[in-house]
């Protein structure tokens, strides 16, 4: 009995640990493919075998320029690499009333279109649905300062039915990294699919949108008075957007810099070091006066800070720095991307990257690593969980997109990459200490 125990207990080490029951697997893909990848869907052999093999993948994230030279793309380049399946790499989901957004980030040729979404009523039973343009295919064809969408890591949508996200006016591609139009924020009303208001970015507070990965809306105070929080992780700052005013100001914290100790990472067999800073933010519960709270933390960090978003939504003052501080810690090796709360069950749910799954924290519980539990970890499946959102109805949502693999080495086409998993809050917190 304890040779069979032995057995099991080396079995389970090698194989890695894999604790799914948290979240169900809605969707997977080996390659993401399209309904209109545009006039030229075609490529040669010859292109594809050098894309996707001559550089083994190699592509940079915000914040890994090092180096790196920009020159200006040539029309015909762009127009003969119109589609190439191994370069779509998908980052961001968000769930609204039956569509499933997913974000194509252009870091490399060969994308038809950066924002898409899924539709739940058609392709829910797919396995491997492909992708419709959002609004429009149209929208998705960037011409320099056209005003036309160029490249989004992450959306989201608040409680007013408007869909929010960051366009980072930047082509990403490897030795040819292009600002091609000024970073802005779109805000659409999800009802006619219709533009409410495009706000460009003004350069006194960004000049370039590399670090933009994503953006959370503050509607406490009304429709009309909605604020934005959008983190640069490139350039360690914070920026608060006020729909009322149509304005926007910058925040500057050491808070924000990412831990040099944490920033050493092994995911999906891939050793590396990354540096970035504040990544992602979250509303806490609201307080007794009605303020509430604001979340936030660098990727490469394991702690978590946080800010009354009074302090946000007022432009930054001398004393402003001393209301940032300290929550805690999630304990070693507990890096994320992307955190949101869940007000229903009073939960923050992490997104963990090298433990290649999601965590959470019960918000009545002290802030402390014994206090952090697991909903789901796979090391094979869930490689690199890039986005988690939940929507209005309970249900969160995690991509996972096997990032470090297709950066540092190359993905096999000929396996599942990139999945989409989804789990009701309530469910997911059972079993675990954040129950």
């Amino acid at each position: 009995m304890q040779i069979a125990l032995w057995y099991w207990m080396c079995v389970s080490c090698l194989l890695g640990q894999a604790y799914t029951d948290g979240l169900t697997e809605m969707f997977q893909w080996k390659q993401i493919d399209y309904y209109n990848r545009g006039t030229n869907p075609a490529i040669s052999t010859q292109i594809q075998q050098q894309e996707n093999f001559t550089n083994r993948g190699i592509i940079y994230f915000p914040g890994q320029y090092h180096g790196v030279r920009s020159r200006r793309q040539s029309g015909t380049e762009r127009e003969e690499h119109s589609y190439i399946p191994y370069n779509n790499v998908p980052m961001g989901v968000t769930h609204y009333k039956g569509r499933l957004f997913v974000t194509m980030p252009r870091r490399r040729v060969g994308i038809p279109s950066t924002l898409n979404y899924i539709d739940m009523n058609a392709d829910e039973s797919m396995k491997s649905p492909k992708l419709k343009a959002y609004p429009d295919f149209e929208t998705n064809q960037f011409v320099g300062n056209s005003g036309n969408l160029v490249s989004v890591y992450r959306t989201t949508v608040d409680s007013c039915g408007r869909f929010w996200f960051i366009d980072t006016g930047m082509l990403e591609y490897p030795n040819n990294r292009m600002q091609i139009q000024k970073p802005s924020i779109w805000i659409m009303d999800l009802k006619t699919d219709r533009v409410i208001r495009r706000f460009e970015i003004p350069e006194s507070i960004v000049t370039e949108g590399r670090g933009l990965a994503s953006i959370t809306v503050d509607t406490d105070k009304g429709c009309d008075k909605t604020f934005a929080y959008v983190p640069d992780l490139v350039n360690s700052q914070l920026y608060v957007y006020s729909y009322e005013k149509n304005e926007m100001w910058s925040f500057q914290h050491n808070y924000f810099n990412f831990d040099p100790i944490a920033g050493d990472l092994n995911i999906g067999g891939q050793v590396f070091s990354w540096d970035d800073g504040i990544f992602s933010v979250a509303l806490a519960p609201k307080n007794d006066d009605g303020s509430r709270n604001v979340l936030f933390h660098a990727m490469a960090s394991y702690n978590e800070f946080v800010v009354s978003n009074e302090v946000l939504q007022n432009s930054p003052r001398p004393e402003s720095n001393r209301e940032f501080r300290l929550l805690g810690s999630r304990g070693a090796g507990r890096q994320s991307t992307m955190h949101e709360y869940d007000p229903r069950t009073g939960v923050v749910f992490y997104a963990e990257i090298q433990r290649n799954g999601v965590g959470c924290w019960n918000t009545q519980k002290p802030f402390n690593p014994s206090n952090h539990g697991t909903v789901a970890q796979d090391e094979q499946r869930m490689i690199y969980p890039s986005d988690l959102t939940i929507d209005e109805d309970g249900t969160m949502w995690v991509m996972t997109n096997s990032m470090p693999i297709f950066i540092y080495s190359t993905l096999d086409p000929n396996v599942y990459n990139f999945r989409v998993w989804k789990q009701s809050t309530e469910v997911a917190i059972r079993n675990t200490v954040c129950a």
